[in-house]
């Protein structure tokens, strides 16, 4: 009897979800509607303006405009949509491929820091499969960006795997280094509730940028000199890396594709995940896309994707 890989189907959101904010940086209410969308379209922001959509941005290494503290995608008319990378993170996660955002502002509310009330929303309306094989983006051979002490390096794997290690000068954080394979399960447990981190000594220079308008303790692990600020203290063991890890997630999935890679990363962030993506693209002997088969003539297998994959047929786009 013919079984399905698990994960083999294009996946989608079951219903519409309703979302609403405040944006870290500008301090400025937001909703936000995510659609449901069919195979192939990937994510895509719908940028509106008194209720009239005026810019359609795909989520993609492409239109990234600015890396600065978040990661910003605009199109060529200058409409711009900041801090995506939590939202993308959650949908990249939980693996769904498609999705339209529609959002009336020009950044992605922060909510409590981290992904999880967007993984909330999402388990609310289940996943949908679509009637459309799932792509890959595979890595074919090494790809490193090196900037100074800070590298990220993406190399051949059959799975999705994410080595992260941060170094920073102070004992509350110090260094930091968590390795996991990816799968829903992992990022819904493991990385999904890490939220965002800053220093209080950084608070005004950024306030006089216009920036960081809306942080608080509701949504920032707020770092004095000698203690954590918040109340509540840390939500998981090594919560920095965790956040790390998050930003990674949602920074890879502007690859326009889930990939089957390994990623390594010291000491980076936004500048870095994006340039290492944009590096393996601009290698075309470095990727291919490959297809999830439709079935297999076997007992049914509980299996990763990733794994799932190894022998994937290339499809080079």
């Amino acid at each position: 009897m013919s079984k399905r890989f698990i994960g083999s189907r294009q996946t989608t959101i079951g219903r519409e979800i309703e979302l609403s904010g405040t944006g870290v940086h500008s301090g400025a209410p937001v909703s936000m509607v995510l659609h449901p969308a069919e195979a192939d379209t990937g994510y895509r922001f719908l940028v509106s303006k008194r209720g009239r959509i005026i810019a359609e941005i795909p989520a993609d290494v492409g239109h990234v405009k600015n890396l600065t503290l978040c990661t910003v995608i605009g199109d060529d008319a200058g409409v711009t949509v900041s801090t995506v990378e939590h939202l993308l993170a959650a949908l990249r996660g939980l693996s769904i491929d498609n999705c339209y955002i529609e959002i009336d502002a020009r950044e992605v509310p922060i909510m409590d820091g981290s992904a999880a009330a967007f993984v909330k929303a999402i388990d609310e309306v289940a996943v949908r499969e679509l009637p459309m094989p799932r792509k890959f983006i595979k890595v074919l051979k090494p790809i490193r960006v090196q900037d100074g002490d800070c590298w990220g390096e993406l190399a051949p794997h059959s799975g999705f795997h994410l080595d992260v290690e941060i170094d920073f000068p102070t004992p509350l954080i110090g260094r930091q280094r968590l390795a996991l394979e990816m799968s829903a399960g992992a990022f819904r447990n493991e990385v999904s509730r890490a939220r965002t981190f800053g220093f209080m000594r950084d608070v005004e220079n950024l306030w006089k940028a216009g920036l960081a308008l809306g942080a608080s303790l509701e949504n920032t692990i707020a770092l004095a000199d000698d203690r954590i600020m918040n109340a509540e203290g840390l939500r998981y063991p090594q919560e920095f890396v965790r956040h790390k890890m998050l930003d990674a997630v949602g920074d890879l999935a502007l690859a326009g594709a889930p990939l089957l890679g390994s990623y390594r990363s010291v000491r980076g962030g936004h500048r870095l995940n994006a340039r290492v993506v944009q590096a393996l693209l601009a290698d075309q002997e470095a990727w291919t896309t490959v297809r999830a088969p439709w079935v297999r003539d076997t007992a049914p297998v509980d299996m990763t994707v990733g794994n799932a994959a190894v022998n994937y047929a290339a499809d080079r786009t």
